[in-house]
C-alpha cells in the first residue's frame, strides 16, 4: 500500500514538473526578444486576408499632407490588389487551358491572359474600403492604413462575360469548367493565406 502511494505521490509530482515545464517553453516562445518593439499595424491581419469570397489587399501611405497620405495608401492597396488579381487569373486561365482539348493552346492562353488584364483594370474601380485608420507621427507626418477588398463573384462574372463574347475562343469556352478551375484556385488560395 505504501508503494502504492509513493508512485501515485510520484506520477502527481512528474506530471507537475512537465506542466510546469510546458508552461515555461509557451512562456519563451511568446516572450519578446531583449531589443525590439511589438508594433501594431492597423487595417492588417488575419481578417484582412484574401480568402475565397474577396480578395483583399492592404497598404500604408505616409505624407505631410493627409489626403496625400490616403491616397498614398489606397493607391499602394489597388497596385498590391491588382498584382495579386493578375496572378490568380493568369493561374487560372493557365490550368483551364492545361486541362481543356484546344487546337492551339498557345494562342488561347495568350488569349485568357489579355482578357485578364483589361479585367483587372476594369473590376479595380469596384473595390471597397474595409478598414481605414490615420494617425500621426511625431515628426507631424500623417500616415494612412488602409485595406481594401474586391468580390471574388464580380471578377469571375466580369471575366467570363469578357471571354463569353471572345470570338477566338466561343467555341470552346466552357462555362462549368472555368467555374470550376476558378473556385479551386480561390481554394487554394485561402489555404496558403490562411484565411478565414
Amino acid at each position: 500500500m505504501k508503494n502504492l502511494r509513493t508512485l501515485a505521490l510520484a506520477a502527481v509530482v512528474g506530471s507537475m514538473s512537465m506542466t510546469t515545464m510546458s508552461c515555461k517553453k509557451k512562456e519563451a516562445a511568446t516572450a519578446q526578444p531583449k531589443g525590439e518593439v511589438l508594433v501594431e499595424v492597423y487595417c492588417s491581419g488575419p481578417e484582412y486576408f484574401t480568402n475565397k469570397e474577396h480578395f483583399r489587399a492592404n497598404a500604408i501611405g505616409e505624407s505631410l499632407d493627409q489626403m496625400t497620405a490616403k491616397k498614398k495608401a489606397l493607391s499602394n492597396a489597388r497596385a498590391n490588389l491588382a498584382a495579386d488579381l493578375e496572378v490568380t487569373m493568369k493561374v487560372v486561365g493557365d490550368n483551364y487551358v492545361k486541362s481543356s482539348e484546344f487546337n492551339n493552346k498557345e494562342e488561347v492562353t495568350e488569349t485568357f491572359q489579355e482578357n485578364a488584364r483589361t479585367v483587372v483594370s476594369q473590376v479595380l474601380q469596384g473595390t471597397r474600403t474595409i478598414c481605414e485608420k490615420q494617425t500621426k507621427t511625431v515628426e507631424g507626418k500623417y500616415k494612412t492604413y488602409i485595406a481594401i477588398e474586391l468580390s471574388a463573384d464580380e471578377l469571375f462574372s466580369k471575366y467570363n462575360e469578357r471571354l463569353s463574347n471572345d470570338e477566338r475562343l466561343k467555341a470552346d469556352y466552357n462555362y462549368e469548367k472555368f467555374k470550376d478551375t476558378f473556385n479551386a484556385e480561390m481554394d487554394k488560395l485561402e489555404k496558403e493565406r490562411g484565411g478565414m
